[in-house]
């Protein structure tokens, strides 16, 4: 049971009345869109666990926990743009602000913005980005994140991660089966990967799916030239140019984020290779620029601004007893920049 007195937080009033944050703000604070059966309940349960008003969790129209923190990996990749716009308009619809943190795919550094986020008694805490495949480099964070949850704070992240909380999770295993089935259908077999950096769940779950594709239709996987780089426009030009020198004999090349395509179709185009009649090109996220690419990107869509509204809708639900965990589907956008491999 929540302790009365200082440490007692606004979250907590609204998990055991059984209400959003937003709707025990307006209560306690009477302001309108509440019924007046609905505020008294909400104000006899704010009694009897003795919550008082402080500064920081008065309201949340007002107060420090009016503010979610979003810890996204690349501030200016448009994935992740494109999911703080749906974090950004469920936070408008509900008067609250958003508070967004850059950790730069750095483990370290993103433990330090949740801590950061957490001194500053944001009431709602959301991670976009990929999880690690090592459940002890989250050790920490979900430590810290367990304490701000038992403190009556608010959680869910966008990605697999070994957090224990609630969850959008990317298809991209079955993502990345439908791009290995694809350029296997269009008549590829010297198949390359610009890959992530290695340790991430997203790169390891699309790699898993190429390479299941590849089983499926009775071929080996070692065929599969994998190249590793930074998750990142530069990194998919670097990933493109190791390909090249290393395997010249590739037909296709699937980068595993629309950052890395972007950067794998610049050197290719620097380097006077037709896509798609010599090199076919897959990206994975459908970032609103894909459409206008020259060629237009082959890629894997993701709703990404419905991940970020459906990650805050979540955390501003009452705690359930076991983290939730909401799929997010996907589709294959076929484009310019994939086509028949070429003969011979």
């Amino acid at each position: 049971m929540p302790r009365p007195g200082p440490r007692l937080r606004l979250a907590d009033v609204a998990e055991r009345a059984g209400v959003s944050l937003a709707t025990a703000s307006r209560a306690l604070a009477g302001r309108d869109g509440v019924s007046e059966e609905l505020a008294r309940h909400v104000r006899q349960v704010s009694r009897e666990l003795g919550y008082v008003a402080n500064p920081y969790a008065r309201t949340l129209a007002g107060g420090a926990s009016s503010t979610v923190g979003l810890i996204v990996h690349q501030i200016d990749d448009p994935y992740f743009s494109e999911i703080a716009s749906g974090v950004i308009e469920v936070a408008a619809e509900q008067g609250l602000l958003v508070q967004i943190a850059h950790s730069g795919r750095d483990p370290e550094n993103e433990l330090r913005q949740l801590r950061h986020l957490i001194a500053q008694r944001v009431g709602i805490i959301l991670i976009a980005g990929s999880g690690y495949d090592d459940p002890r480099v989250e050790a920490q964070a979900r430590d810290e994140l367990a304490g701000f949850q038992r403190g009556g704070g608010r959680v869910a992240v966008v990605g697999r991660h070994a957090l224990g909380v609630d969850a959008v999770v990317p298809d991209n295993e079955a993502g990345g089966r439908a791009v290995g089935a694809h350029l296997l259908n269009l008549g590829h077999r010297r198949i390359a990967v610009a890959a992530g950096t290695p340790g991430l769940t997203t790169v390891a779950d699309r790699l898993a799916g190429v390479v299941a594709a590849l089983g499926a239709a009775g071929h080996s996987p070692d065929a599969l030239s994998v190249v590793h780089s930074d998750f990142t426009r530069d990194g998919g030009r670097v990933a493109a140019e190791r390909i090249l020198a290393a395997h010249p004999e590739s037909t296709a090349i699937v980068a595993l984020n629309d950052a890395m395509a972007i950067g794998v179709l610049s050197v290719l185009r620097s380097r006077r290779i037709p896509v798609p009649e010599r090199m076919s090109v897959v990206g994975f996220d459908d970032v609103s620029v894909a459409a206008d690419l020259a060629p237009s990107l082959t890629t894997v869509r993701l709703p990404m601004t419905e991940m970020g509204r459906t990650a805050l809708q979540l955390a501003l639900k009452p705690r359930a007893t076991r983290p939730r965990r909401r799929s997010t589907g996907h589709t294959l956008v076929v484009r310019d920049s994939t086509g028949p491999a070429p003969a011979g």
